[in-house]
């Protein structure tokens, strides 16, 4: 074999090889472009965007607003549903004015069918207040979310303020600009205002889903920024700690959409507005401000860990879902629990319903992960798990581990399993079953919408509404203890048969 044939054949399998990786690059990215096509075309085909999908508020708050104080917030948020009113509820069309468009006056999802309209800021004050509270809602969502948990602990003697955060309350497109920073800098006016109104009481953040993490970020800066108002305690329901990683995408379907000027690519979903208090449709943009803060508060957690910062976090009790399609329930354990020093922290799971018939026909049972947590002594929190006593019963227990310990208590709650319920869910937490707009109630009244016991049947691909909307519990059967547990936490009732969190 000579050096001339070696060459030849040398140049050969490179040109050959050459060609080969053209191939494969073509190919891939001729299979990426016709994903992206396919992308387009599915998301174009959705419904029309409507006029609150379209039209901006430029009243709304912003981080960089000249805005002084809680006053000037609220005075802000004013002018905002001014312009709602003259931008949007004034410029509804014929085909939009039905019974369930929230948009439209007199509908049976008018928000002002109700006593107050819960999409604005609500501050309920006392002469003496025991504890002062910012209630904290979720992303889409608005202050009605946790008015019943606030409702609670203003009878039980706080003074409470439930903040409508930046972008919430009024039409869907207030989610397109939003930014985390802006919800973050109006927690911090809010919280500002309500020290000067409980000045020498302890304050407290109750946060739901995304104010979950706003409330974290707001501790987290706390313990490098001494001005602010110190914090006693915190209390997450479901809240946004990791989300899944396919979120950081959502800024590039956006950015495409923009690019290619299609408005629908910067929506999530595009839905009817049924509900009064909660936008059904989702902008991408606010996914994206999800992810964001989600990676700052990791970020800072880190940071902090590193400079052995992270014992004076104050206490944290949250409520989660073992079950949880919005977020990550293993990123409130491991993100979360597992990187604070050892101190009064406790996390309550709500466990599936474990009677055995519904064991079957589960997807996917978190019980290993669950149980491995519970008898791992090295956990630097109590964990306490809200479960079947029995897989043959609906009564409710719950086992509850200190850090530390070697045992697990075993608490019956006088509880039950409702029928035909297999789980909570994230939106499910922090509503009582005889919420009027969530619960499971049965009434003869009908001037106002009825969103828990929602029971369309029919063929499937007919409704706009997807049927897992429909189907998603939300409300939930062990509220009491939850609220009870909350009550016991800010230290504004008597505590009964409270483990002591010490080794």
């Amino acid at each position: 074999m000579t050096a001339q044939y070696l060459a030849v054949r040398k140049h050969v399998m490179a040109s050959l090889i050459k060609h080969i990786i053209k191939v494969l690059i073509y190919g891939i990215t001729g299979g990426l472009v016709v994903l992206i096509v396919i992308l387009v075309m599915f998301l174009e085909n959705r419904p029309e965007l409507k006029v609150w999908h379209q039209v901006g508020l430029d009243a709304e708050y912003r981080a960089d607003s000249p805005v002084q104080s809680f006053e000037d917030y609220l005075a802000i948020e004013k002018q905002l549903f001014d312009q709602l009113e003259e931008r949007i509820l004034n410029h509804i069309p014929t085909e939009d004015q039905n019974l369930i468009n929230r948009y439209y006056r007199g509908s049976l999802s008018d928000p002002n069918r109700w006593s107050t309209n819960w999409n604005r800021t609500f501050e309920l004050s006392t002469n003496t207040p025991k504890a002062g509270v910012l209630l904290l809602h979720g992303m889409s969502d608005s202050p009605y979310s946790l008015s019943s948990l606030g409702r609670r602990l203003h009878s039980a003697g706080a003074w409470v303020i439930g903040l409508r955060l930046p972008g919430h309350g009024t039409a869907p497109s207030g989610l397109l600009q939003v930014k985390w920073e802006d919800m973050a800098a109006s927690v911090r006016l809010a919280m500002g205002h309500l020290r000067t109104k409980v000045v020498k009481q302890p304050l407290y953040l109750v946060g739901y889903s995304n104010g979950g993490a706003l409330a974290l970020h707001y501790v987290l800066s706390g313990m490098e920024n001494s001005t602010l108002p110190k914090i006693s305690g915190i209390v997450l329901i479901s809240p946004s700690i990791g989300v899944t990683p396919i979120a950081a995408l959502a800024k590039w379907q956006a950015r495409l959409g923009r690019f290619l000027g299609l408005k629908k690519l910067e929506w999530n979903s595009i839905l009817p507005e049924y509900d009064p208090f909660k936008y059904n449709s989702f902008a991408v943009n606010a996914a994206d401000q999800v992810y964001r803060i989600t990676n700052e508060i990791r970020s800072r957690i880190e940071s902090l860990a590193a400079a052995g910062k992270l014992n004076r976090f104050p206490p944290i009790l949250a409520f989660q879902s073992i079950v949880d399609s919005t977020v990550s329930t293993n990123a409130v354990v491991n993100g979360l629990f597992a990187k604070l020093p050892s101190g009064s922290h406790e996390l309550v799971l709500f466990d599936i319903n474990r009677l055995s018939e519904v064991k079957h026909v589960l997807r996917k049972d978190p019980k290993t992960s669950i149980e491995a947590k519970l008898n791992d002594p090295s956990l630097p929190f109590a964990i306490n798990l809200v479960t079947n006593g029995s897989e043959k019963s609906r009564d409710i227990v719950v086992l509850q581990k200190i850090p530390g310990a070697s045992t697990i208590v075993r608490k019956p709650l006088g509880m039950k399993w409702p029928f035909n319920l297999y789980s909570l869910s994230h939106v499910a937490l922090p509503f009582p079953e005889n919420d009027p707009l969530y619960g499971m109630i049965d009434s003869d009244e009908h001037s106002k919408i009825q969103l828990g016991n929602m029971d369309l049947r029919g063929e499937r691909g007919v409704l706009y509404i997807p049927a897992e909307d429909m189907l998603r519990l939300r409300w939930n059967p062990f509220y009491s203890y939850l609220e009870r547990r909350l009550i016991e936490f800010v230290r504004l009732a008597k505590i009964e048969n409270k483990t002591v969190l010490t080794k």
